[in-house]
């Protein structure tokens, strides 16, 4: 008598040579997990269940992976069992047999495939640090850049508020110069009265000032003095000479003769004559 045993089981496969789509051969093992629904049917349509369930297994296995390469099959691993399932559910149903899941355990590529892949990921690796890096250091340029802009525009507001502060500055003291002298001028006018011109006084101010600069002037060969000093200077001259004529007819002896001088008179100093 043999007996049935209506709980899920499980099929453990060994490794199995898989081609993929890029024909590389891997090593895939995996285990399926089954269960009996209907006794008669697996009893009197199959005559060997287990091994008829292992060899759809690698069968599907094969079909299904051939269809993929060896990047897809190792990271979608998913999709393989559940087209593995569907597969075996699909063909054991007329066993009597329900397949409850496929797990894909390993996927193991060759050992020369393996390092080729291990030398791709690593330049990958190396090819993001890279991208990652030129993006920082366009980042922060960019950041630089910007930095740089904001605090010229800072230095140029701050410049420009600086002269328009110093322009105001500027013109409230000519301003204040301004309303200042327009008073003194009042006052001038107001003590000379109906006496005299408050003008003449100002430049006669002006006049004396200027003199007073030229005088502090570093060449000692040119003395400035006024209009009025020089004529005086060349009356003085001129009486100078006229007594020295005087003293010179009243004194020479009866022995020796005297010649006569012509008086010349002195010709007077420059006179500057201001502006």
């Amino acid at each position: 008598m043999n007996y049935i045993d209506l709980r899920e089981q499980y099929t453990d496969l060994p490794m199995q040579p898989v081609i993929t789509k890029d024909n590389v051969t891997v090593g895939v093992d995996s285990v399926i997990y089954w269960q009996i629904t209907d006794p008669y049917k697996a009893v009197y349509e199959v005559s060997d269940l287990s091994g008829g369930i292992i060899q759809l297994t690698i069968t599907a296995m094969r079909s299904v992976m051939g269809e993929m390469d060896l990047d897809e099959t190792l990271s979608s691993r998913d999709i393989i069992n559940a087209k593995l399932r569907t597969v075996m559910d699909g063909a054991t149903n007329k066993w009597g047999v329900k397949v409850t899941r496929v797990e894909v355990r390993n996927i193991n590529p060759p050992e020369d495939v393996r390092v080729t892949m291990e030398k791709q990921m690593t330049a990958e690796r190396n090819r993001r640090a890279l991208v990652l890096q030129a993006e920082g250091e366009k980042q922060a340029a960019i950041t630089r850049a910007e930095g740089e802009r904001e605090a010229a525009i800072a230095r140029a507001e701050g410049e420009r508020q600086m002269q328009i502060l110093r322009a105001d500055g500027a013109a409230q003291a000519r301003l204040r110069s301004a309303e200042a002298e327009a008073r003194s001028i009042q006052m001038v006018a107001q003590a000379l009265g109906s006496a005299g011109n408050p003008a003449h006084y100002l430049i006669m101010g002006r006049y004396i000032e200027s003199l007073r600069d030229m005088a502090q002037s570093s060449n000692s060969k040119v003395v400035f003095m006024p209009v009025e000093a020089s004529n005086v200077l060349s009356s003085i001259g001129m009486f100078k000479e006229v007594f020295s004529n005087d003293n010179a007819n009243a004194a020479p002896s009866p022995q020796t003769p005297v010649p006569a001088r012509t008086i010349s008179p002195t010709a007077p100093p420059p006179q500057y004559v201001p502006r």
